[in-house]
């Protein structure tokens, strides 16, 4: 449910567009299947770690048809200081097979196609498409939910509830709020001790610490 009215989400709307404007994923990546294998390993993982990670996987496996070919142990070491590395390695070659044989060797740009891909669900093809495409999208990942929670945005309990809400509060420039909610809450918003001295909505946070600051 959302909670806030069209005047105060246009006003959080205008002050993230106008903090976060043009602002791109933090994953570094050359062409599609580097962004799309980035953002599979960096569930759960932060993309600092991941941009750690995959230089030494490119090298060796620098297209879908290398990777389809590649041995899931020597994947499994490539990545293994990534969290879930077991599965994300089965995942990745998977993916890779399924491009290779049902898609030519080319990375689908179509959500309904993409979350046909192991390892790709609902989130991660809507990433891919807001970072490619400016698709007007949103993708509600820990810090987008922490973040829209604590304004007051909505009151949804799960990822897919918070995102139909968000969808519905702001209608338009999703994919720029969204990239606006993540640098947000990877930066000041953090899930432990947030620099709230740095937060530019504070007059819309509802949580504990914010009314005990007060």
């Amino acid at each position: 449910m959302v909670l806030r009215t069209p005047e105060e989400l246009e006003e959080i709307k205008k002050r993230f567009l106008a903090r976060y404007k043009g602002s791109k994923t933090e994953l570094v990546y050359h062409n599609d299947y580097e962004l799309l294998v980035d953002i599979i390993l960096s569930a759960q993982c932060t993309d600092k770690r991941v941009n750690m990670i995959t230089p030494a996987l490119f090298k060796k496996y620098p297209d879908v048809q290398s990777l389809a070919k590649a041995d899931i142990n020597d994947v499994k070491e490539l990545i293994k200081s990534c969290s879930f590395y077991n599965n994300k390695a089965k995942n990745i070659i998977e993916m890779a097979k399924k491009v290779v044989n049902e898609y030519g060797g080319k990375i689908p740009r179509d959500h309904k196609e993409l979350i046909k891909l192991p390892g790709v669900g609902n989130k991660t093809a809507n990433v891919f498409l807001i970072e490619l495409e400016n698709e007007n999208r949103m993708a509600v990942d820990t810090h987008v939910f922490r973040v829209v929670h604590r304004l007051g945005i909505t009151d949804a309990k799960t990822v897919k509830e918070t995102e139909k809400d968000l969808i519905k509060a702001f209608k338009t420039d999703l994919n720029e709020l969204h990239q606006a909610f993540v640098l947000f809450g990877r930066y000041i918003c953090t899930a432990k001790n947030p620099k709230c001295e740095k937060c530019f909505v504070t007059d819309f946070c509802i949580t504990k610490e914010n009314f005990k600051a007060r």
